[in-house]
């Protein structure tokens, strides 16, 4: 795994294997191993299936997750009062070698990001727009410069657009930022609800003063008065493993 350090290995295999369904999968396949007729593999094989069923069930996915989407409030006007120097919009998924338009090569979440980003720096046009995110292949272009561009084709003059292709990470990001605005600038920060606590955490840490704007939110999505929201599904899954990918970030973001 050629630009891997192994703290960056461990972390990448840890949001991989440390996930609901590698660990039910595998606390399944240790029952297995041990044997459906002995009590220690029978529970191991039930505990798994049990387990999984929970995490796809809307009521524990979403009790998972809104404690991280929850933190921080929607910024419904642009903060004026607290003299932002920019409003930045963190990296997200980003497939440019698909055929598809850049609405499609960018995920959900970073359209999401995106969209917020804009809506916020309309209320302050003479701002810059920060756009960051990179991918870890070398062959793969930067996806702060699929944001730069759709952000240009959605009326965004070039020359107010700041793309940050190098930062990996939200660390990286924090970092980058830090040093184009200087020590102790406040800026608009856009992510993710769910990914907020840990975004607001590395910002203040690299000595920026981050001004939240969540979107994206996840949980709390579905009406209790639907059967969708009682039957487990794999879109219920997702929302765990949000809620576990953050915890595990939290945890990683106290060695950094």
């Amino acid at each position: 795994m050629m630009g891997f350090d192994l703290y960056t290995l461990v972390k990448v295999l840890a949001a991989y294997l440390l996930m609901p369904l590698p660990i039910c999968f595998g606390l399944f396949l240790i029952g297995m191993i041990l044997g459906v007729r002995r009590g220690a593999g029978r529970i191991c094989m039930c505990v798994s299936v049990i387990s999984l069923a929970l995490l796809s069930w809307a009521p524990v996915a979403d009790r998972l997750l809104q404690p991280f989407e929850s933190d921080y409030p929607s910024l419904v006007a642009f903060p004026h009062d607290q003299q932002p120097k920019a409003v930045m919009v963190l990296g997200a998924d980003y497939q440019p070698n698909q055929p598809w338009t850049l609405t499609g090569q960018l995920s959900g979440a970073a359209i999401n990001r995106l969209a917020e980003g804009l809506r916020l720096w309309q209320q302050a046009p003479d701002l810059p727009l920060i756009v960051s995110g990179t991918d870890r292949r070398p062959d793969i272009p930067a996806m702060a410069l699929g944001y730069a561009a759709l952000a240009h084709q959605l009326g965004v003059p070039e020359p107010h657009i700041l793309a940050l292709t190098e930062p990996r990470d939200t660390g990286e990001e924090a970092q980058a930022a830090a040093r184009l605005l200087g020590q102790g600038a406040s800026l608009i920060l856009v992510t993710s609800a769910s990914h907020m606590p840990r975004a607001v955490k590395h910002f203040r840490a690299a000595g920026l003063q981050p001004i939240p704007a969540p979107t994206h939110y996840l949980a709390l999505r579905d009406d209790r008065d639907t059967l969708g929201y009682w039957i487990p599904s794999a879109r219920h899954l997702r929302k765990s493993e949000r809620a576990f990918y953050e915890t595990l970030g939290l945890l990683a973001a106290r060695w950094e």
